[in-house]
């Protein structure tokens, strides 16, 4: 009986399979396809592998030109011999139904943390988190990179995802039950949702944004000129301190208040890229932790509305939004200086990964404009997208 093949001699033997290849360009298609998210098979071990693979015969050097080295392994050329391709081909129908049982590290981890101070396994956690969501940032990039995919590759880009969710999503709630959420302790939306509100400013980022909740005023019109905007942006920061000081005191939770965002729309995307202020239409709003419910807000609201004359508190609602799949950038400067950056947005970025948009621009202003200079706001830009 032919000895069973690791899961990384099966991936590099069905790598070779689909064509000859050498030692870098195995390198290559395994950094491109993002194989390492979801098989363990390590960045020195290409070359040993293929010396295993050679001596059971299963692949073999094809014939090298004799003005190359023939003594230079990382350019020997190899493919997959008859034996090779059978016993592929035998370890590929197991691998479709054979259930892998889970050994996590983490779970030993977790078996051994009453040893730890807690501290020690909240912060282990944490960066974990952090980590988990990093790297299914980088799954999403590289199946970007790669689309429009064949189903087999569909699929197992969807499970790596799947996986990685699922991790992180276990994770978050192991956090929330270690954590508690003590009393003390101020939920702030800029830490725990850190990917999504922490952006490079190099270059185009893809995150998936959750369904979380916001209270929102709506209008239209240039933001600079409009009377209405500037009272529905007074109207959402008086009920937001208003909910916070009324969480605080009744339910003995705390939050810091979001920043400011806004969604905004129009007939035409161009008038975002040609600053159409006019032709704008929005969605002022600002974040809430999960346990604000609309009881709470319509008493926030009616709160305010006795200490502040001002009609948009009338308008204030409070809505769930599950943005998905989205790209995003960090911009710095003027607000009238993001056209190029949108431009190269709608333009260049989205078709060149076979993307369009799914929802309405986002922007998230992380700086008070009150006390920042235009040189130097931070507004993070975010588009929901889909794939054409």
């Amino acid at each position: 009986m032919e000895p069973t093949l690791t899961d990384a001699e099966l991936t590099v033997l069905g790598l070779l399979g689909e064509q000859p290849r050498h030692g870098y360009e195995l390198e290559r298609v395994i950094e491109e396809r993002g194989v390492r998210a979801w098989t363990a098979l390590g960045f020195s071990s290409i070359y040993y592998l293929l010396d295993k693979l050679a001596a059971r015969g299963l692949i073999e050097a094809t014939a090298t030109p004799s003005a190359e080295k023939r003594s230079a392994k990382s350019r020997a050329t190899y493919q997959v011999t008859a034996a090779g391709r059978d016993q592929c081909a035998a370890a590929t129908r197991d691998a479709l139904t054979a259930l892998t049982p889970v050994r996590s590290r983490v779970l030993i981890g977790m078996a051994n943390s009453p040893g730890l101070p807690e501290g020690d396994v909240v912060a282990g956690l944490t960066r974990r988190l952090g980590a988990l969501r990093e790297q299914l940032a980088e799954v999403r990039a590289a199946r970007m990179r790669q689309e429009p995919l064949p189903a087999a590759a569909s699929a197992i880009f969807d499970y790596s995802e799947a996986m990685l969710r699922a991790d992180a999503g276990w994770t978050e709630a192991t956090l929330g039950t270690l954590t508690k959420e003590a009393a003390v302790d101020k939920y702030d939306i800029k830490k725990a949702r850190r990917e999504l509100y922490a952006p490079s400013a190099k270059d185009f980022v893809v995150v998936d944004v959750p369904e979380m909740r916001y209270i929102v005023v709506d209008g239209r019109g240039d933001p600079n000129t409009s009377a209405a905007y500037a009272a529905a942006v007074e109207a959402l920061f008086t009920t937001a301190y208003t909910l916070k000081f009324a969480s605080k005191k009744a339910l003995d939770r705390d939050f810091v208040v979001g920043p400011l965002e806004g969604l905004w729309r129009a007939d035409d995307p161009q008038a975002f890229v040609t600053r159409d202020k006019q032709a704008w239409a929005w969605t002022m709003m600002i974040s809430q932790p999960d346990w604000i419910t609309e009881d709470m807000v319509r008493a926030a609201v009616a709160e305010a509305a006795k200490k502040k004359d001002n009609p948009a508190l009338a308008a204030v609602r409070l809505i769930r939004l599950a943005e998905g799949r989205c790209v995003q950038i960090l911009h710095i400067g003027s607000y009238d200086d993001e056209a190029p950056t949108l431009d190269r947005l709608h333009h260049r970025y989205l078709p060149d990964h076979g993307l369009t948009f799914n929802g309405d621009h986002h922007e998230i202003y992380l700086s008070d404009v009150r006390r920042t200079e235009a040189a130097k706001l931070k507004t993070i830009l975010r588009q929901p997208v889909k794939t054409v």
